[in-house]
């Protein structure tokens, strides 16, 4: 089991406050008491507040699990294996996605069952198979009783020790999240800023092919001003469908009868009911095995791929992407292997220059 050390933390909180102030700008406000200097030291703050409960493994019943375990920085927050695993080594039901750029999402999870950051945050601390903490009362515990947690939500957030409640450690944690916006990659710099060197060949072909012939765009967005690579909407291609169709009657039903607690439960546990997708929230049945369109950013360097992580390769996710759009049009899409292989090359343009450089990985001091 990954853990992180005191300097490790430490290193990423200086990760933070460099990416948060970067620029400029940035400095320029640090340096006078103007309000804007005051709100955006504020939200700096909160976030490195964040940073740290985010690194902080005590949030777990087996102390030795944070939401660093899965969302590791060398991975571009993911962790690079098929299902998230959490306490006492136990198995999810769905990959872990990269949290870059996840402020840009509309809703939160693969199903879309949470709207905001803020009401997703402390769903994989009660996850049983995550951190497994049982009840707030135990998390407020830990917060409540450590007095550098209770300085930073008093001086951050004026709540006093006593005072301080799940939301706002959910507020703290969806802070930091905000933070973590993607550089811009080779793609950007030739599509936004005219770099026409930034791109090779092969990548330009592919570039060519992904929003033409091949029709990718359809759902990975690329727009006038900015390439959102995803289209927010839930898609099924057909992933996990095998293994639930023998029980499709008795799941649905099974989801049908439970409630929103129980569904938590369920969808850690019950890879069947993991496989549903977005039916869990809306119950609609056209929506049975629909999740949301993952974005394309850094995709080269968050694999396995699918919901399930059930697809190993970026050549293997193309070749499967291509099988299904020939499906779901109901003619073949024939790509040679020289033009998947310019696809591959395009997609690798997409990664960010920050994706696996909020690095922790710094001897102890």
């Amino acid at each position: 089991m990954r853990t992180l050390t005191t300097a490790r933390i430490a290193a990423l909180v200086a990760a933070l406050i460099s990416l948060i102030c970067a620029d400029a700008f940035c400095l320029e406000q640090r340096s006078r008491p103007t309000e804007a200097a005051r709100s955006l030291q504020s939200t700096s703050a909160i976030a490195e507040l964040g940073l740290r409960l985010f690194t902080d493994t005590r949030l777990s019943a087996t102390r030795n699990v944070s939401c660093a375990t899965c969302h590791v920085p060398e991975h571009a927050f993911s962790d690079g294996l098929p299902v998230a695993i959490g306490i006492n080594e136990q198995r999810g039901t769905r990959n872990t996605p990269s949290l870059w750029d996840v402020s840009t999402l509309t809703t939160q999870f693969w199903d879309g069952r949470r709207a905001t950051l803020e009401e997703q945050a402390l769903d994989p601390v009660f996850n049983a198979r995550e951190h497994g903490l049982a009840t707030e009362d135990e998390l407020l515990s830990i917060v409540r009783s450590d007095p550098a947690y209770t300085k930073a939500f008093q001086t951050t957030m004026q709540v006093e020790p006593g005072q301080i409640e799940s939301r706002h450690v959910a507020a703290a944690l969806a802070s930091f999240e905000r933070t973590l916006q993607s550089q811009p990659s080779r793609f950007d710099r030739f599509r936004y800023d005219g770099e026409r060197s930034a791109l090779t060949a092969a990548e330009i072909r592919g570039l060519r092919l992904f929003e033409g012939r091949a029709g990718c765009t359809k759902c990975h967005l690329i727009e006038a001003r900015q390439a959102t690579l995803s289209d927010q909407q839930f898609h099924s291609i057909g992933v996990g469908m095998q293994e639930i169709l023998p029980h499709l009657a008795a799941i649905t039903q099974q989801v049908a009868a439970t409630d929103r607690r129980a569904l938590e439960k369920l969808i850690a546990e019950d890879t069947r009911i993991a496989a549903l997708g977005r039916f869990i929230v809306t119950k609609d049945p056209r929506d049975i095995g629909k999740f949301r369109t993952p974005s394309l950013r850094n995709v080269a360097i968050t694999a396995p791929y699918m919901h399930d992580g059930s697809i190993v390769t970026l050549e293997a996710a193309i070749d499967f992407e291509v099988y299904y759009r020939s499906l779901q049009n109901d003619h073949p899409l024939i790509l040679t292997p020289s033009e998947k292989s310019d696809i591959s090359a395009f997609l690798h343009s997409l990664t960010s220059p920050n994706a696996q450089s909020f690095s922790v990985d710094r001897p102890d001091q």
